[in-house]
């Protein structure tokens, strides 16, 4: 018979030690992985509509009308036509369920979709998971048209990341125009 406390370490290392085999990590180069969600208002957003639209920038939050959530969101939203000006859109994702996410995007007057991942299957699959409850890390994603992803912020600051998306895609442009032109 295994001891007690033997019993108690396995579980905590099973729980708090995330497993290899429940989501690859993605790098900068990979195909995003597609998904279809509802969006604030209860429509679906397919990410396969972004195709060839210009870039995506999906930022991943744990959950909405806490402080960083709300420093963050209102961070993109203050910034939006500076993004927009760079051709991209930007889409907010959480395991928040779409009345939440209405509410949350009424009160701070955002001005660009949230996304209810209420299952995190897709928070998942862009393993930005947290192990055990369920909700999203703060991680962003700069996704180009081509929907392969050119950027990944995993150490997000609430309140710098609309800045840092801004840069970030304009350092990415000028780098896709210095290739296509054969400048690089």
């Amino acid at each position: 018979m295994m001891p007690k406390y033997l019993i108690s370490l396995l579980l905590i290392v099973c729980i708090f030690i995330p497993l290899p085999l429940v989501a690859e990590a993605l790098s900068p180069g990979d195909p995003a992985p597609l998904f279809k969600l509802k969006n604030h208002r209860g429509e679906e957003f397919s990410l396969e509509s972004r195709k060839g639209k210009g870039w995506t920038v999906l930022y991943f939050y744990p959950k909405a009308e806490t402080p960083g959530c709300t420093k963050q969101a209102c961070a993109f939203r203050d910034s939006i036509e500076k993004i927009r000006t760079l051709n991209a859109e930007v889409y907010g994702v959480s395991s928040d369920k779409v009345d939440k996410l209405s509410s949350f995007h009424k009160n701070h007057a955002l001005r660009f979709d949230l996304l209810s991942d209420p299952e995190s299957e897709v928070i998942s699959d862009y393993g930005a998971k947290m192990p055990v409850v369920g909700i999203a890390k703060r991680w962003t994603f700069i996704i180009d048209p081509d929907l392969k992803i050119r950027a990944i912020e995993r150490d997000v600051d609430p309140a710098a990341d609309a800045e840092r998306v801004a840069s970030t895609l304009s350092d990415l442009q000028a780098d896709s125009k210095a290739v296509a032109t054969g400048s690089n």
